[in-house]
């Protein structure tokens, strides 16, 4: 299978937050969160997709549920756009609200899509599957120099959260970053009956 037949199994799904089905894309920092979540919404016919990036800060990199729970879930669950103040890592300051459609799929990606408060609220949890070490690894290659002492603070942090509220074992899905593509397989989470799933190859032949 596709990339576009798990976006039409996805669009398949029932609503899981008011008319949302709302998709989180979880896995370690430079797992490849963000560029596979802009492939899936594209192959979604252009799904709106919350960057938690967006919503963490320097002095909450992890504690901001609240501020997601009333600035996004709660105006989704009620059928409406939802507004939030993206944070500028730069500037160090929140900026003006952004919107975020209600649109029948939304994606959420970010270490932490995955977590306990969150679970209640998804239709599906995707895991990026590429272990910490090698995504950090690649994390700090893609950032530089200029943010090594921000990765060797963030690096612990990730542990903590992860050793309190980890995603992986709930995950619904799998997705391996493969040289021919993706390949996407059953996770801990899934039903019993989950079958081989979805890749999205390069060449003309299915992965599995």
């Amino acid at each position: 299978m596709t990339i576009h037949d798990l976006a039409a199994r996805l669009r398949g799904l029932p609503p899981s937050l008011g008319p949302v089905r709302l998709i989180a894309v979880d896995g370690h920092a430079g797992s490849g969160k963000s560029t596979f979540a802009g492939r899936l919404a594209h192959a979604l016919g252009g799904a709106p997709v919350l960057h938690l990036d967006d919503i963490a800060s320097h002095e909450q990199l992890f504690a901001w549920t609240g501020r997601l729970l009333t600035q996004v879930i709660e105006p989704l669950a009620r059928g409406e756009d939802a507004l939030y103040a993206p944070y500028d890592w730069r500037a160090r300051a929140f900026g003006a609200p952004r919107r975020l459609p209600a649109a029948p799929v939304v994606l959420f990606e970010g270490v932490g899509a995955g977590r306990r408060a969150l679970r209640p609220h998804l239709a599906r949890l995707l895991w990026m599957e590429l272990p910490r070490q090698e995504s950090w690894a690649r994390g700090r290659r893609r950032d530089g120099a200029e943010q090594q002492e921000f990765w060797d603070g963030w690096t612990g942090a990730e542990r903590a959260h992860f050793a309190a509220d980890p995603s992986r074992p709930h995950a619904d899905l799998l997705v391996l970053q493969r040289p021919e593509g993706y390949e996407v397989l059953p996770g801990p989470g899934a039903p019993p009956a989950a079958g081989p799933d979805v890749t999205q190859g390069d060449g003309p032949s299915p992965m599995w």
